[in-house]
């Protein structure tokens, strides 16, 4: 199969390769790049700035242009259409699911696996972990989304990397206002307002969410503050500062099992109502950055980070924790241009730093009240420091490139019990090279390939110990293991602009297939209703993500996104500890990994047109199929599969400096009833959190110009 899928590539990028000739003919020679190349440029996919066509990863950048009509409550509303990223949507944008060629399916609550930044800054914490309730959606200008191992470049990143932006490239000062509602009570409210000059960019926004859910039990209410201050004190130089604050509540409905579902998608999980589930998050963040160019060609690049946080949560489940978390991080790179052996060579080196330290309080419950019975204190502290080099060297001049890069990485866990008088600490180390090849075809194609290591370690809630299964009970599980990768990938992408064609002027494409083996991969387990994390022995991951976006006729666009998996444990053997302590054990060998889809289809076609010279008109339609998933490692129930229709109308008009935006749409068009979200490995038989039926927002954007 994969020998048919190679000639198929080979054969497409010919055929491509063929028609850049035959319209080469049609244009001057000195017009052929202009006319044909779309500039993009990543910063996360290497650490410095690529067009994507240099890039020898699976890269794509989505930009505010993309989902300015849409919804813009979850993550989802605005990375619906990538190759390769499967999200599921537990609580709206909270404990979303993002997963990126398996990694990040593991995850019960937060983001694993997959590095997430916001303004080029760490929102995973040092052992990896993330949850984004702090990125505003109405102040990104660009997302960049790197797929597969960056294990080579940051820390807990095999999955990939996905590094949110804010819009601070405005051409002009600007205060926005919008108001939007929708079903179940949702209101978000909100304004952005960006100020420049010659020297400094400002960009500065405050929004308010609130909505009852559409579960019981699952009411939302959010408070989001975020700038960012560019100042450019001279050419080649720029300081930046960043911050945020956050702070909201969310009740948690829990997970139900089939029998409930299926009676009522929509009630909550009886003892999760009975113990007032839900989370209450407090965070704040600012950080410092520096960059500049010197040299006589400005060949040398200096980049300098520093930040600072702080985050307060409570949690309720069997009983009330209270978390402290302070912490401080600082990155650094250096990169350096020249020529080597008459070739073009680019060096760099970089480090990253970030500790974590704060108390866990955890008191009596009773039905979500706080009570005074301190049960426990713990003191917590988590450290990353990690080091990487990379070089870029060109073999053939814009033709081939090879790029080497590897990363140490050191990811410490102290923890002290007040109580118990218990001390526990672990580190986890590893080292983390990747050899990749770009060859560009054509000045517009280009095909890949990668081999690299992966490495992800536990995350300190995973690291809690099975009460059972290492005595003395310690406060760390001193057999869970990091999880450790070899992955391979080889792909075709290329961006294409027909400037005299009337059909399909733009069109961007890839096609990208990968093979992963894991070893000692973290998988959860339940006992009495408590997660615990356990390592699999061997898991094979094979897949093929395809993704075709193109203008059909001026207006009219199509974008596309398929991805193919076949994951597979290759060797488990899971230990079972009853009530008596009796120990039994089964094979999981040849199951499939659970909450991953075989096969993951998305479509959108979208119609924007001007409908006067102030008024534009926008529609489109998006299709998401999704087929059944496994809910355990036993494979002992399935996720039917599911389809959804989503519709968005939109119009723009601008009165001289005034400009406004209507939007609007309809979700889950024929009302699907579905699983949104998978609570693997569970016990109780409780997998299933249902997603919401059909639903409708509005909203209406002011803005003015000044």
């Amino acid at each position: 199969m994969k020998t048919r899928i190679l000639l198929c590539i080979f054969f497409f990028s010919k055929f491509l390769y063929a028609q850049e000739d035959a319209t080469k003919q049609n244009v001057s020679k000195n017009d052929s790049l202009k006319n044909f190349i779309i500039e993009e440029t990543v910063v996360t996919g290497t650490r410095t700035t690529k067009k994507i066509i240099d890039v020898p990863y699976s890269v794509q950048r989505v930009d505010e242009r993309d989902f300015k009509f849409e919804k813009k409550t979850s993550v989802s509303d605005v990375l619906s259409v990538v190759p390769g990223l499967f999200l599921q949507d537990r609580y709206g944008n909270h404990d979303v699911r993002i997963s990126m060629r398996g990694f990040g399916s593991r995850s019960n609550s937060g983001i694993r696996g997959v590095r997430i930044l916001l303004d080029g800054i760490p929102e995973s914490e040092p052992d990896g972990q993330t949850r984004i309730e702090a990125i505003d959606f109405h102040s990104l200008g660009s997302i960049e989304v790197v797929k597969g191992n960056s294990s080579s470049l940051y820390t807990n990143a095999p999955g990939g990397v996905i590094n949110f932006l804010n819009d601070v490239r405005f051409d002009n000062s600007s205060i926005v206002l919008y108001n939007e509602v929708g079903s179940y009570n949702a209101k978000r409210k909100g304004m952005k307002a960006a100020f420049r000059s010659d020297n400094y960019r400002f960009l500065t926004s405050y929004s308010t969410y609130s909505s009852t859910g559409y579960r019981e039990h699952s009411n939302d209410d959010w408070r989001i503050f975020n700038s960012v201050l560019e100042i450019n004190p001279r050419d080649f130089t720029k300081f930046f500062v960043y911050s945020y604050y956050v702070a909201g509540a969310i009740k948690l409905p829990g997970s139900l099992t089939r029998s409930q579902l299926d009676g009522d998608p929509v009630q909550g999980n009886t003892r999760d109502v009975g113990r007032d589930a839900k989370r209450v998050t407090k965070k704040g963040r600012i950080g410092l950055r520096f960059n500049t160019f010197f040299g006589e060609e400005k060949n040398n690049e200096l980049d300098i980070t520093a930040y600072g946080t702080i985050k307060y949560f409570e949690r309720t489940a069997r009983t009330y924790r209270i978390l402290n978390r302070y912490g401080v991080g600082s990155a650094a790179r250096y990169i350096h241009k020249s020529e080597l052996f008459g070739h073009a060579n680019e060096f760099s080196i970089g480090n990253d730093f970030f500790y974590q330290t704060g108390p866990i309080e955890e008191y009596g419950n009773i039905g979500g009240i706080r009570t005074d019975e301190l049960k426990g204190v713990t003191n917590e502290d988590i450290g990353n420091i990690g080091w990487y080099l990379q070089n870029t060297f060109t073999i053939v001049k814009e033709k081939l490139d090879v790029m080497l890069t590897g990363r140490f990485d050191n990811v410490s866990f102290k923890a002290e019990n007040q109580f118990q008088v218990k001390k526990s600490t672990r580190d986890f180390q590893a080292f983390t090279p990747k050899l990749a090849l770009n060859y560009k075809w054509t000045p517009m194609i280009a095909a890949y390939a990668s081999y690299g290591l992966g490495f992800d370690t536990p995350a300190a809630n995973e690291l809690d110990n099975y009460p059972t299964s290492s005595l003395p009970v310690q406060l760390h599980n001193p057999d869970l293991q990091p999880q450790k990768s070899k992955n391979i990938e080889v792909g075709l992408k290329g961006n294409i602009f027909l400037r005299q064609n009337l059909f399909f002027k733009t069109n961007s494409f890839e096609v990208t297939m990968f093979n992963t083996i894991i070893n000692d991969e973290i998988v959860p387990f339940e006992d009495a209703g408590a997660v615990f994390f356990r390592n699999a022995a061997t898991t094979n991951r094979t897949g093929i993500e395809l993704g075709l976006n193109t203008e059909i006729i001026k207006g009219l666009q199509w974008k596309s996104a398929y991805t193919y998996s076949h994951f597979s444990y290759d060797r488990y053997i899971a230990r079972f500890i009853d009530d008596t302590g009796a120990t039994s054990e089964k094979s999981f060998a040849k199951n499939v990994v659970p909450s991953v889809p075989k096969h993951n289809l998305t479509l959108s076609l979208s119609y924007e047109q001007n409908i006067t010279e102030a008024v534009t008109g926008f529609v489109k339609g998006n299709y998401l199929g999704i087929s059944g998933m496994f809910t355990d490692d036993e494979n002992s129930e399935y996720a039917k599969a599911y389809q959804l229709f989503n519709t968005t109308l939109g119009c723009e008009a601008r009165f001289g400096k005034f400009n406004v935006l209507l939007s609007g749409g309809m979700n889950n068009v024929f009302d699907e009833n579905y699983v949104a979200f998978i609570n693997i490995n569970s016990t109780a038989k409780e997998f299933y959190e249902a997603g919401m039926p059909r639903n409708f927002f509005g909203g209406i954007t002011l803005g003015y110009q000044l």
